[in-house]
């Protein structure tokens, strides 16, 4: 891919948007790779006003480390009144999850993972993701891009919301935004969070779709079972896949509440599928 034109993020702060009542409970939304809130509309709809959903698009930025992102990402909120709360942690924002509960900066009253991991449970899988987007021209990667909106068009013809931000989505897939992508890939490859996510103190939760080859959800959750003190409960969605969020929102909304709202003790070596 070339190099990036004069387009740049580095020196720029994490953008949010808030949906839901200031007096809910706050759930702060990390999202993957892809960096912005376009894939989570109809989940969002479906958490309705149950919660504050705080919603986080990443800057553009090729330098930072996961470390800065939990830092400016901290300062953000801070800067919003929003010192505690939940963590939903997407993919690569499960990386920055742990980063944050780390620092303890900002107060989390829960952590839960979409698709997330501690560290990638086949790193060789992210590197190999690296090189590919690296070696692909911008009109393979748009080409790819535009293949995912038509296949979603089709899946989720009965969601509004998600059709509605798909355009978004496709408008937001910039070079620039390609290569910062390529960036957030080889942070997962190189990134070992494992020491943190053993000495997480509040209550941890995993979701995933069970068609997930991005991610291999069985690995990933039996690392967090046997090392994750914290671990109270993990749901695998049959009917999903990686972006279990966007893919089964109804399902991931009503579990998510469960775990915030209700908090229900659940052995950690039950499959709950």
């Amino acid at each position: 891919m070339p190099e990036p034109g004069p387009e740049s993020d580095d020196g720029a702060s994490p953008h949010i948007r808030i949906q839901g009542p200031a007096s809910a409970e706050t759930l702060v939304y990390l999202p993957g790779v892809h960096g912005d809130w376009t894939l989570i509309a109809a989940f969002a709809r479906a958490l309705a006003d149950s919660v504050r959903l705080v919603q986080i698009t990443y800057p553009r930025t090729l330098s930072w480390s996961v470390a800065d992102y939990a830092h400016h990402i901290e300062n953000t909120l801070a800067e919003h009144g929003i010192r505690t709360g939940w963590l939903l942690g997407e993919s690569f924002g499960s990386q920055i999850v742990w980063e944050i509960v780390s620092t303890e900066r900002f107060r989390a009253k829960g952590v839960i993972l979409a698709g997330g991991f501690a560290q990638h449970p086949f790193p060789f899988m992210a590197r190999v993701a690296t090189r590919l987007v690296g070696r692909s021209s911008f009109w393979v990667l748009t080409a790819a891009f535009r293949a995912y909106v038509t296949v979603s068009r089709a899946r989720f013809r009965r969601s509004p919301e998600t059709l509605a931000c798909l355009d978004e989505f496709l408008a937001r897939r910039t070079q620039r935004d390609c290569l910062a992508l390529q960036h957030r890939l080889a942070l997962v490859a190189g990134n070992d969070p494992r020491s943190k996510a053993r000495c997480a103190k509040m209550p941890v939760f995993g979701l995933t779709g069970f068609w997930d080859p991005i991610v291999p959800w069985y690995p990933a959750r039996t690392w967090l079972r046997r090392n994750c003190p914290g671990l109270q409960g993990h749901r695998v969605i049959y009917k999903a896949d990686h972006n279990v969020l966007g893919t089964a929102p109804d399902a991931a909304a009503t579990q998510v509440l469960k775990w915030m709202i209700k908090r229900p003790e659940t052995d950690p070596g039950k499959r709950n599928g």
